[in-house]
């Protein structure tokens, strides 16, 4: 059998480069890449299915030719040939179809192919998913029938609520919770300002919101982002309540303090503000289980504890114990504190 002869490898025709330029729409159009201005300058073509892609009218501006069209596989190949790099703008519609049949084309062998490669010019910045969280949420405001009708107070208690399905779920150590009870206390400050637009006196939005936040941070934050130092956790607590009641100009540490939450937190809270404060304040004496509470929370804070954490932690294993006791009960075992 005689073989056929092949060419050397000298005289192989250069296969050229594909490059599929990929952009994320949360990025403003024309902000790309140094390597990707690059590439589309220096491309032999650059093709884009899509007349309306929000990036043309910047790389026509930019001088870059851009043709309308949709190769397959195999012609795209073809426009390679000679060493040529063609540039992919992908547009969503037909990508897939386009990847197999180059992967297919790879795997058979059968052809000579030029260089493949994915090149982000643009990229997500930390965040950037937020801006998708703000869009949605506008459209099921507008369009969801339930949603456009809710109010601050009718929303007040679902805040409440996934607030303390996320203290339950960092107590489980369960992840996959905690990000998801996550979520559901960030919808609730997304819906807020959400809703918040709308007000035609006083109206703000998410971004008014993030804005407020950021500024108090920078500013309870000296340490951070001033000349002033902090070495300890205390350190910080004390810049951030000072920084705090400049602001606030209150007359007293207690105010700012929502009467409303549980009652350990409140004693322990209402405890730490009087010895932050250096205030010499004495547990009230009297009668009733109250003021014995009262005493155990203030203690409790000036040992470092969280009153409220701890027993709620206390609670767990008292509700696990009751679990227990209600198994004895079903299986006719007795409990053995009443076998007598």
């Amino acid at each position: 059998m005689t073989e056929t002869p092949t060419a050397p490898r000298g005289d192989a025709v250069p296969t050229g480069r594909i490059v599929l330029l990929t952009t994320s729409h949360r990025v403003a159009p024309g902000l790309l890449s140094w390597a990707a201005w690059q590439l589309l300058c220096a491309a032999d073509r650059v093709l884009c299915a899509d007349p309306g892609h929000p990036q043309l009218p910047y790389l026509r501006e930019a001088g870059v030719r851009v043709e309308q069209a949709r190769p397959e596989a195999r012609e795209l190949v073809r426009l390679c040939r000679g060493g040529r790099t063609v540039v992919v703008i992908p547009t969503g519609e037909g990508d897939q179809k386009l990847t197999d049949g180059l992967a297919r084309m790879a795997g058979s062998g059968r052809e000579a192919m030029p260089e493949l490669e994915l090149l982000p010019a643009s990229y997500d910045l930390p965040g950037a998913r937020l801006l998708d969280l703000v869009q949605v949420m506008d459209r099921i405001r507008r369009e969801c029938p339930w949603s456009s009708r809710q109010t601050h107070r009718g929303l007040a208690k679902y805040g409440i609520e996934e607030a303390y399905e996320l203290v339950e779920a960092i107590e489980d150590g369960d992840r996959t919770e905690l990000r998801e009870e996550l979520g559901d206390v960030l919808l609730q400050v997304v819906f807020h300002a959400r809703i918040a637009q709308e007000d035609p006196e006083d109206p703000f939005s998410v971004d008014d919101v993030a804005a407020t936040l950021v500024e108090k941070l920078i500013h309870r934050h000296p340490h951070v982002f001033g000349e002033e130092t902090a070495e300890t956790p205390e350190e910080v607590k004390e810049h951030w309540l000072r920084t705090k009641a400049v602001e606030k100009q209150r007359s007293s540490v207690t105010e700012g303090i929502p009467l409303g939450q549980p009652g350990l937190a409140l004693a322990a809270k209402l405890a730490g503000r009087a010895r932050i404060g250096g205030l010499p304040v004495d547990v009230p004496r009297g009668e009733g289980v109250g003021y014995e509470l009262l005493a155990l929370a203030v203690r409790a804070e000036s040992e470092g504890v969280d009153p409220e954490t701890a027993l709620r932690a206390a609670s767990r294993a008292y509700r696990d114990a009751i679990v227990v006791a209600e198994g004895r009960v079903d299986s006719g075992v007795a409990d053995p504190e009443h076998e007598a």
